[in-house]
């Protein structure tokens, strides 16, 4: 839903932005409006395909993988994608902290309003990706093409 607003709001303003400089009276705070749409997008959609389980992982690889190695490859591609989300989270806290410094022009808005986005997306994905993990370990990861039973649950002997 975040992702839909997102669109149609960058969508709007970029054809409001088109109309308004066509007619020869640019109202200059929509490319800030775009731009926030854009960004906000991007970053939710980071957060809403890591939760959908798309883009972020070696999926050809592991579907052609059985047991062990399933479970190893899956648990090792999101435990890289943990580590990029903490680093998000860490890094664009300290970028949003720093944002109180600079201006977007011409509303003089803290460019903190846009950095706000990527730590929030890195406890999201965090959180998503801990989520996948835990359902792994406790129901085992999807089968090739979507197929259950790859692999046992942690803590289940296959006899």
């Amino acid at each position: 839903m975040l992702c839909g607003v997102a669109v149609v709001g960058f969508t709007a303003s970029v054809v409001c932005d088109i109309l308004t400089r066509t007619l020869g009276h640019p109202w200059l705070w929509l490319q800030e409006v775009t731009m926030t749409f854009f960004i906000y997008g991007v970053f939710a959609g980071t957060a809403a395909a890591t939760r959908r389980n798309d883009h972020l992982y070696l999926a050809l690889i592991a579907e052609s993988l059985t047991g062990a190695k399933r479970l190893a490859l899956e648990m090792l591609s999101r435990l890289v994608v943990l580590a990029v989300a903490a680093c998000m989270a860490w890094f664009g806290y300290l970028n949003f902290l720093d944002g109180f410094h600079s201006f977007r022009m011409p509303s003089m808005t803290p460019l903190a309003s846009l950095f706000a986005a990527i730590p929030l997306c890195g406890i999201l994905v965090a959180l998503f990706t801990v989520e996948q993990l835990v359902n792994g370990w406790r129901h085992g990861f999807a089968g090739p093409k979507g197929k259950k039973g790859a692999h046992e649950p942690l803590g289940s002997h296959a006899e």
